[in-house]
């Protein structure tokens, strides 16, 4: 952890006519905070920051975000170097084990993750129980978590087992929701499970797993898979985003590596997190449906009377770096595919008007990841509700990484503090006097 060098590099707070000096801590990247650990202890005070937008509420080695200059790093590797070179399970293998893997480590590594999606019949029984309108989101959470019944040695709730257990459990799960992510999509659609084949790469294996039939092979377009594997690599970390907060919080109670990303799932599910690419293609099919190529629709934003989805970010105050490299990967993606997609004509009149109006300019609101990533799941063949699933699996080393350094540090239970608000204390008031 980060720490000052020099006793002068603390900070005072003034509360009333005591003064109480904390130790300032500054990051690998000169992020700086002041440590506030024994404010309470040596005040009496709390502090109060709604959503924790001002709290640092760990240290972490994964991930860099500058959201005013718009840097996104995994393990100190620019995203766009990563994205021109890589690959998703390549990023993966970094994030998780914080370097870059030798020909010999990816091997392995690759080998343990492809061979190992099949899950066990039992599980094929365990979908019928869900009614076919379940929403597949709720379906991998609950599949995720119950996987874990199927090896209890690696999600034993004991943390050192859990640990010896790490690389096991962790290509388990990078493997495995895949094919139940496919299964849940699948079964909704009434059709047969389609089991993985190991010559295929991850990003294909998963499109077969999708698309075939046993009457007809699905094949995609190299194009395709590369986009989709590109959209697992862009999503598979992003700092401490409501999700991956979430996998540490449930992380340090002491929970499985199964559980916690199951968890995760669940906070990944709103719309205000996983669904917003979601939303991005409602709104260019109601501009689309309207008659619109998006100007009627810009003003209208303006004006307050419409909301501009897959503009601006909590984070980045500049152009999302993910969104410029899913730009051009989705024009490569109809090309391969033969589409002219008119969404994506409104998309792009959006975005240049966007970013030649003073208005957003002035607010910085610039495209941001989900901007382009829903019509290339759309172009794919992917519904709606599958994109936040697609988001859940490219997320998942992120998740795993994150649950590793809380499993590894001698971090406490998570235990935020609040506010009262409410009534002060009030005698009980008997039923024949209410």
């Amino acid at each position: 952890m980060p720490v000052t060098k020099n006793m002068e590099d603390t900070a005072t707070i003034r509360i009333a006519d005591q003064n109480y000096t904390f130790p300032l801590m500054e990051g690998t990247e000169n992020e700086k905070a002041i440590d506030t650990r024994t404010l309470r202890a040596t005040s009496g005070y709390i502090t109060y920051d709604d959503g924790y937008g001002n709290t640092g509420s760990c240290s972490s080695k994964i991930t860099f975000i500058d959201g005013e200059k718009g840097i996104l790093r995994y393990r100190g590797y620019p995203i766009e170097e990563l994205a021109e070179s890589s690959t998703f399970i390549e990023a993966a293998y970094l994030i998780i084990y914080g370097e870059l893997p030798t020909r010999p480590q990816l091997s392995d590594f690759s080998t343990r993750v492809l061979t190992q999606a099949r899950i066990d019949v039992g599980m094929n029984n365990l979908f019928e129980g869900f009614p076919n309108n379940s929403h597949p989101m709720a379906m991998l959470s609950a599949m995720l978590n119950t996987l874990g019944c199927y090896y209890p040695d690696l999600a034993s709730n004991d943390r050192h087992q859990d640990l010896e257990n790490f690389d096991q459990a962790a290509s388990i799960l990078l493997s495995k929701v895949r094919m139940l992510a496919a299964m849940s999509y699948r079964m909704k659609e009434g059709l047969p499970f389609v089991y993985p084949k190991p010559d295929m790469g991850y990003s294909q294996n998963f499109l077969h797993m999708m698309f075939s039939n046993p009457y007809d092979e699905f094949i995609p377009h190299d194009d395709v898979t590369k986009a989709l594997d590109l959209i697992f690599l862009l999503h598979a970390d992003h700092e401490q985003n409501c999700s991956t907060s979430t996998v540490r919080m449930v992380a340090s109670g002491g929970a499985n590596l199964f559980a916690s990303v199951s968890a995760g799932v669940c906070a990944l599910w709103g719309p205000s997190h996983g669904g917003a690419n979601m939303a991005v293609v409602k709104m260019l099919s109601e501009i689309h449906a309207d008659g619109d190529d998006g100007s009627r629709f810009i003003e209208a934003a303006k004006k307050g009377e419409a909301r501009l989805m897959g503009f601006g970010h909590r984070v980045y105050k500049n152009f999302d770096p993910r969104a410029k490299i899913l730009g051009e990967m989705c024009e490569r993606v109809l090309k391969a595919l033969g589409r002219k997609d008119p969404l994506l004509d409104i998309a792009r009149h959006l975005q240049d008007k966007a970013l030649s109006d003073e208005y957003f300019i002035k607010r910085k609101l610039y495209p941001n990841v989900d901007f382009y990533s829903g019509i290339i799941l759309k172009a794919i063949g992917l519904p709606l509700d599958m994109f936040t699933v697609i988001f859940a699996i490219g997320r998942m080393p992120g998740w795993i990484a994150n649950w590793k350094e809380i499993a590894e540090s001698s971090s406490k239970i998570h235990r935020p503090r609040q506010i009262y608000m409410g009534p002060t204390k009030r005698p009980y008031v008997m039923m024949k006097d209410r």
